[in-house]
């Protein structure tokens, strides 16, 4: 008995892990299918900023799930904000091999991060929510389920 528990854990993480893994890779070539149709161009690293970004929405998405769609939009673009900010820090100001340059909007800080692109990004996320709410609302009035917590 104690051996189909332990099977059944193994089978539910292996699970978990694939499901995180599609997360990020959704988030990391959604986020490069949407610079490359505006800017023409994307780096690696945004790649992996973007399935980053993509999973920790999730995960706060699946945390508080009862919280108001314009709340998890706020947190998102914030989230979003600060991973720009760290990864523009290393890769714009550290490596020098400028991904991208804010310096010419207002109220940039240090040509990484702005208000513009943080407006965005929560546009981004509502979408993001909405969507997410859709889904799960959906797929629990079929199965009958109650909302999956990560």
């Amino acid at each position: 008995m104690e051996n189909v528990k332990e099977t059944s854990v193994k089978t539910k993480k292996g699970t978990q892990i694939i499901k995180y893994l599609a997360i990020f890779i959704f988030g990391g070539a959604g986020y490069a299918f949407l610079e490359i149709s505006f800017r023409g161009y994307t780096h690696w690293s945004m790649v992996l900023t973007g399935g980053a970004c993509m999973l920790t929405f999730y995960f706060l998405n699946s945390a508080f799930p009862d919280l108001p769609i314009t709340f998890k939009a706020l947190i998102g673009a914030a989230v979003i904000t600060i991973y720009e900010f760290t990864v523009g820090c290393i890769v714009n100001l550290w490596f020098h091999l400028g991904v991208w340059d804010y310096s010419e909007h207002a109220f940039s800080l240090w040509g990484q991060i702005c208000p513009l692109f943080s407006f965005i990004w929560f546009l981004l996320c509502f979408c993001l929510a909405a969507f997410m709410f859709f889904f799960y609302n959906i797929r629990k009035k079929i199965k009958g389920e109650t909302y999956e917590r990560a």
